[in-house]
């Protein structure tokens, strides 16, 4: 009875905290929409805004804060389990803050009787407030109560089911925790009814995270239907894998996936956009590093006295090869790329390599349009038939323009860097495909920024 009294009182407080989840979301945002306003005027004017300045401010922005406010709404910032799957939340607040932006401008423009002019500061406080819920969203909501942990049953199989519930329960971060698992390979003597409705009710289960790619699942979705009515969400298992673990279930490949998820019509926004962005960071990082190329010439002739360049022989989009221009960093003998190759490392090239110098001649590649500046790295074509007899879907990865960094350079650790290697080559190609899945621009920022952190790290070093 005591037990009970205990999962009663526990219920009953995760029940108060989820009620004010969203008054607390509310209240950030509002702080934070204001403080953007605050912080704009004080970048615009470089000096602490009067509160004159403030109050003419105060008024017109008021009222695009309740239109910001019916946005977030709509696009369902506002619900209590909006934050379950989090990589999706800077993709959805960048879109709702788009279209509250879009509404903004229209407003200032179409209906300039508040007396004010805000065209920089309306761009600055668009910049500004972006960034500052965002972080409020994904980090310090948190630490308010708003992403306490919600109660969840966990229901698949396999090895990924068993990880993927280690890793959630022993980590406080995740907003979710299992109170327990049920394999589908064991379902014999299974009382649905008492096993999992009783446990949902009694312990305010808020989620359900189950394999929907299983056909064992198809026989218990009956008498889980009925929770929906109870206000548990369902998430497939994938789905929370993939953002636990950055990377898509190897055990989920098969032809209906791909079917589903890699879909290739037109994006032509995106592809233009990054294409676009290629051709000008490239051609300022190309043209902005010719300053080094007498250095390293030096460095390199010093060394051995070899070439400069070497030309890489690499496998690109639609399996067709390329060449890549790379700083030599390994002896004239060295540089054949065959698969047993052992290659001999100059005292220059592993400078060249450690600080990754090696690799800016590429730009040139990306400004040619070989590769872009985001993407799965390229193999040699070599490799690349090895891996395509002995890893499945491994020519996928094909589908789309190789990259300087991707998404497995920045979360695969071990990835093998000469010689062939399926096991690990199996796991890169699972990052891979988490990519070419989930592609935006979002993500390219994010992949840029994350690697731009890690040169900067091992450079100071």
């Amino acid at each position: 009875m005591a037990i009970i009294q205990i999962l009663s009182y526990n219920a009953r407080c995760m029940n108060i905290r989820s009620k004010y989840e969203p008054i607390i979301l509310f209240l950030g945002d509002a702080i934070l929409f204001y403080g953007a306003l605050w912080l704009t005027l004080f970048v615009r004017y470089a000096e602490t805004p009067s509160m004159d300045v403030f109050s003419a401010h105060f008024a017109p922005f008021s009222i695009l804060f309740a239109i910001w406010t019916l946005v977030f709404y709509a696009a369902g910032l506002y619900e209590k389990y909006t934050l379950v799957l989090q990589s999706r939340l800077p993709s959805l607040i960048f879109y709702a803050h788009l279209s509250a932006s879009a509404i903004a401008i229209a407003f200032f423009y179409l209906a300039p009787f508040f007396g004010i002019t805000p065209k920089t500061n309306l761009f600055l406080f668009i910049v500004l407030s972006f960034f500052l819920i965002l972080a409020w969203r994904v980090r310090g909501a948190a630490a308010f109560g708003a992403r306490r942990r919600q109660n969840a049953i966990l229901i698949g199989s396999g090895e990924e089911m068993r990880e993927l519930y280690r890793e959630v329960n022993s980590d406080p971060s995740y907003n979710l925790y299992f109170i327990t698992s049920f394999d589908l390979a064991k379902l014999d003597g299974v009382d649905f009814e008492e096993d999992i409705v009783t446990h949902a009710h009694g312990e305010d289960v808020r989620a359900i995270v189950v394999d929907m790619n299983d056909e064992r699942t198809l026989p218990i979705l009956p008498h889980l239907y009925n929770l929906i009515f109870s206000g548990i969400r369902f998430v497939d298992m994938h789905d929370v894998y993939e953002e636990v673990f950055d990377r898509v279930p190897l055990s989920l490949l098969g032809y209906g996936w791909f079917m589903k998820n890699i879909s290739f019509s037109a994006h032509i926004a995106y592809d233009a956009l990054k294409r676009a962005t290629d051709i000008v960071f490239s051609f300022v990082g190309a043209v902005g590093s010719l300053a080094i190329y007498p250095f390293v010439y030096a460095a390199i002739k010093a060394d051995d006295g070899g070439p400069l360049f070497f030309i890489a022989r690499r496998v690109g989009r639609n399996n067709k090869e390329i060449r890549l221009i790379k700083f030599r960093s390994m002896s004239v003998e060295s540089t054949g790329g065959g698969i047993e190759e052992k290659p001999h490392v100059t005292r220059a090239g592993n400078f060249l390599r450690r600080t990754r110098i090696d690799e800016i001649p590429q730009l040139w590649n990306v400004l040619k349009g070989d590769i872009s500046l985001v993407g799965p790295r390229p193999e040699t074509p070599e490799l690349v038939k090895v891996y395509e007899k002995e890893v499945p879907y491994y020519d996928v990865r094909h589908l789309i323009k190789p990259g300087l960094s991707g998404w497995a350079q920045i979360y695969h650790d071990a990835h093998p860097h000469h010689g062939a290697d399926v096991t690990e080559t199996a796991k890169k190609l699972s990052y891979d495909l988490y990519y070419i899945k989930n592609r935006s621009f979002l993500l390219d920022i994010k992949i840029v920024l994350k690697t731009v952190k890690i040169f900067a790290m091992r450079a100071g070093r």
